[in-house]
């Protein structure tokens, strides 16, 4: 179908109807007599996914609402097919849109044109109705004068007419999926508030501002029609009032089948009090980098909120949940997590634990003290027993027994001290080590000030940037090779295996297995021998330290144990592990310990849902399933390259035929 776009300068009214929305896809009838409304804030403004009967119905309806708001319509754009001119799309704008031309800019009539971008634009859709797909409500000079102006000049005979087609008869527009929603998140189907309000003293709706809530369901529909797999939940007080929302692109969903085993629940923006109570669910690729599985604005930091979005997350992942879940601490959190996840390790971030040292300890005595005093049994605690006594040293020598944040902090040790999370799965989130901190997905993006509509527009810049990187990442670790540094096998075994970065933190430790002195037998238990690995490590004041590591090794079972658990924390083998394999001839790092998640084509081999070859006969929801997933992988390996991409289209072409030679030889569809 070829688009013929025709301008036309007509110029209407705005004399129409008026027209109310209903919800859930049914639609809505609403009579108006004799053209009048019952008042501007009652009138229902134009919204993405509104759909109307036919093209006259939109259209006047838009010129009920020029004339409600005080402006008037023009259609600027309409679209015809070439062989049946039957239109099947159209533009109307303020009759402001635009400038003149240069021919008539010495013309003696008087400009009216301010460039307006007040507009809609809409299509008929497969359902035969038309759909209105893109809104601006915004104008840039005042409404309203200008048409009361026109209409005093008028004659007589002219007022008469308008008169006339005003008392026509009574007309009414069907309007099909307007859920519209007012300025302050309000769904209900006459709203009377449009000022803007604060709702900083009501935790049970989201606090916005005016147009915010409009914004965001623009933005969600809009979304929806353009972004494949698309997803999202919206919340409603029991005054139709919006209270959380929760949404997740197609990439994100993809991700969520690759890296959802680990999760940052990051809600950093709401607990500080920002513009926008943006909460986000963030994993790690393959790379190591951030990336993002989905994300919600809550009403508050309430144990409500946090389930129905953790639900809402479970929903669109076909009840699939996560290994470990990591969150700041807080009670509504833990209640939450513990009612949605409740096979999950939940684990409190310890880098936000650790940039709060200075806020709750800065004001004690011996401040820097207790500081080094913390640190050191954090980060420096092999075994519970070090910690529980370097942590009953630290209160008693400062005498600080009763600071309530270091009494409660003890209390949920389990949940963010290393020494007790040794049996935990990171996947390198664990921030374990001084200085490794726990960056917030949109840091660069979102400041304290951040406006919702800035925000909306800002997300997608964000994830296009981070899908750049990663697509970056992976031609840098398909097509080059790293430089190796040492001898050592262990370093050329997994150069071939894993992404160039988490290679480099990996030869790291190769490198540092020259720091490791003296590997030594300890203790024998049956298959199991404990060995004593002693390494020279920089102390206090970049002093050189030994220090001690016991690492397990059963030979029969090709397991190997490290106390430091970096493996477990990271997803590589330490140091002191790799020691032990070399002491006892292994010449290879066993396959337990190389995990498919840091391999260069981990989404190549990696079926998400590990879907199966048994296909329903009946069930096309299983069908659509299995197609797009498989689909999906063909479209991430088709973005790495314009070769790559040039390839992938191609196959989709060749699919596509074969796909059309099934129809056309129904006898021949086999299941």
């Amino acid at each position: 179908m070829e688009e013929v776009s025709l301008s036309s300068e007509q110029v209407l009214s705005g004399e129409g109807n008026e027209t109310e929305k209903e919800r859930d896809g049914e639609d809505s009838e609403l009579v108006v007599q004799n053209g009048l409304t019952q008042g501007r804030k009652e009138f229902v403004a134009p919204a993405v996914g509104m759909e109307f009967e036919s093209y006259d119905d939109a259209y006047n309806y838009y010129n009920c609402y020029a004339k409600e708001m005080g402006f008037r319509v023009r259609v600027k754009n309409s679209w015809f097919k070439r062989n049946s001119r039957e239109k099947y799309g159209a533009v109307l704008c303020c009759s402001s849109q635009g400038f003149k031309r240069i021919k008539d800019v010495n013309r003696l009539r008087k400009e009216t044109r301010t460039g307006c971008p007040a507009m809609i634009r809409m299509r008929l859709v497969d359902s035969k109705r038309w759909r209105v797909l893109e809104v601006t409500l915004e104008h840039n000079h005042l409404l309203g004068a200008k048409i009361y102006k026109s209409m005093k000049k008028m004659g007589s005979g002219t007022k008469r007419k308008l008169q006339s087609n005003s008392d026509a008869e009574v007309r009414t527009i069907k309007l099909y999926r307007a859920l519209v929603i007012d300025a302050g998140g309000n769904f209900s189907l006459n709203s009377n508030e449009k000022e803007i309000r604060n709702f900083s003293d009501r935790p049970n709706q989201l606090n916005l501002k005016k147009g915010d809530t409009q914004a965001i369901y623009n933005y969600l529909c809009r979304m929806q029609l353009t972004n494949p797999n698309f997803f999202y939940l919206m919340d409603l007080n029991d005054e139709g009032c919006l209270r959380n929302v929760f949404w997740i692109d197609a990439r994100s969903r993809a991700a969520c089948g690759y890296f959802s085993d680990v999760i940052f629940f990051d809600n950093t923006y709401l607990a500080n009090k920002y513009e926008i109570p943006l909460v986000a669910l963030v994993g790690v690729n393959h790379h190591g980098q951030s990336v993002l599985l989905g994300c919600g604005l809550l009403a508050g930091e309430t144990t409500e909120s946090y389930v129905w979005l953790f639900k809402a997350w479970v929903t669109c992942m076909s009840g699939r949940t996560t290994q470990t879940i990591i969150t700041d601490r807080c009670m509504a959190l833990q209640n939450a997590i513990a009612e949605v996840f409740p096979r999950s390790h939940h684990r409190f971030g310890l880098s936000n634990i650790m940039k709060k040292v200075p806020e709750k300890l800065g004001g004690l005595r011996n401040y820097d003290a207790i500081r080094k005093a913390l640190i050191k049994a954090v980060y420096e605690s092999l075994k519970v027993i070090e910690f529980e006594s370097a942590w009953g040293f630290m209160i008693q020598r400062f005498a600080v027994s009763d600071h309530e944040w270091l009494r409660s902090l003890f209390e949920d040790r389990a949940r963010w001290a290393p020494v007790y999370l040794k049996d935990t799965q990171f996947a390198g989130v664990s921030c374990s080590q001084p200085g490794e901190t726990l960056s917030p997905f949109f840091d660069r993006y979102v400041h304290k000030q951040t406006p919702l509509k800035e925000f909306l527009d800002k997300y997608e810049l964000a994830l296009q940037k981070k899908h750049k990187e990663e697509a970056l990442a992976d031609i840098e670790s398909r097509n080059s090779g790293p430089n190796l540094k040492t001898r050592c096998f262990f370093e050329l075994q997994l150069s071939k295996v894993y992404t160039r970065e988490i290679f480099k933190k990996f030869q790291f430790e190769v490198e540092e297995m020259y720091s490791c002195f003296s590997t030594t037998q300890l203790h024998i238990d049956g298959p199991i021998i404990i060995f004593l690995v002693k390494e020279r490590v920089l102390g206090e004041g970049n002093r050189r330290e030994i220090r001690d590591f016991e690492v397990l090794y059963n030979r029969a079972a090709a397991e190997v144990r490290c106390i430091c658990s970096c493996f477990n924390f990271y997803g590589y083998l330490c140091r002191h592990a790799l020691c032990v394999l070399n002491f006892n001839g292994v010449e290879e790092i066993p396959s337990k310990y190389i995990l498919p998640r840091w391999k260069k084509d981990y989404k190549r081999l990696y079926v998400p849902d590990h879907v199966s070859n048994n296909v329903d006969g009946t069930d096309r929801v299983q069908w659509f399933n299995q197609l797009y997933r498989s689909a999906l992988q063909v479209v991430e390996e088709g973005a790495i390259s314009l070769e790559h991409y040039k390839i992938a289209f191609q196959a989709f072409g060749e699919s596509l035929n074969r796909v059309h030679n099934v129809e056309e030889k129904p006898e021949q569809l086999k299941i």
